[in-house]
């Protein structure tokens, strides 16, 4: 039950990073810089990924959060294989937006 909670207030906070000005300028500027295109294939890039997850502890880290050195440009499927390459089984149905949030594939922001 422990661990639930602190995923619950991670999650919270992630949220609220995710939705911060500094994260956003940061997103912008390194996707920029890359010149939005995925660091791994040269596909288009599509999220901007933390080499270092993201975690309770070093959320409030400007040098774990919003340093380029620890940023990377990818497209879905190498953000993708990035989070799911240790999974026994991968679902296709689902997938993270560009917030981090998980989300039904094919499904709109507008819930269609």
């Amino acid at each position: 039950m422990k661990v639930v909670i602190r995923l619950l207030e991670h999650t919270s906070e992630a949220k609220r990073f995710y939705k911060s000005a500094a994260w956003r300028k940061c997103r912008e500027s390194y996707f920029t810089s890359q010149h939005g295109l995925c660091e791994r294939c040269s596909q288009p890039g599509l999220i901007v990924h933390h080499k270092v997850y993201i975690d309770a502890q070093n959320i409030n880290d400007p040098a774990v959060t919003l340093n380029h050195d620890n940023l990377e440009l990818l497209c879905q499927s190498c953000h993708n294989q990035e989070h799911f390459k240790q999974a026994e089984a991968v679902r296709d149905d689902v997938m993270f937006d560009e917030n981090g949030d998980l989300i039904m594939r094919g499904v709109g922001t507008d819930g269609t």
